[in-house]
């Protein structure tokens, strides 16, 4: 049932808990247990569903910015100012043999 735990191991658990806590406790025991259950499936859940949101958020600020690139860029500046070439050093001549 439980791994190796069998029947007989879960009622003598079973029967100390009552022990511990009395019969009176014991309702307020399980409702406990039962909301500490109930809201870790509601926050597994809902991590599921904020770690869905956040990748969809990320895909969307990943196709922003190549948008605003191309509508934001500039155009292309004229040079004032002309390009004077410089001359390339020839390479000295080659020793003769």
């Amino acid at each position: 049932m439980f791994g190796s735990l069998g029947f007989t191991e879960l009622i003598l658990i079973l029967f100390i808990v009552l022990i511990i806590f009395g019969a009176g406790k014991l309702p307020q025991l399980g409702e406990g247990i039962g909301k500490a259950i109930k809201g870790f499936k509601k926050s597994v859940h809902e991590a599921d569903a904020i770690e869905a949101e956040a990748q969809a958020q990320a895909q969307a600020q990943q196709a922003e910015p190549v948008q605003a690139q191309a509508i934001q860029a500039p155009p292309p500046v004229a040079m004032s100012t002309p390009v004077v070439e410089q001359p390339v050093a020839a390479a000295p001549p080659a020793a003769r043999a």
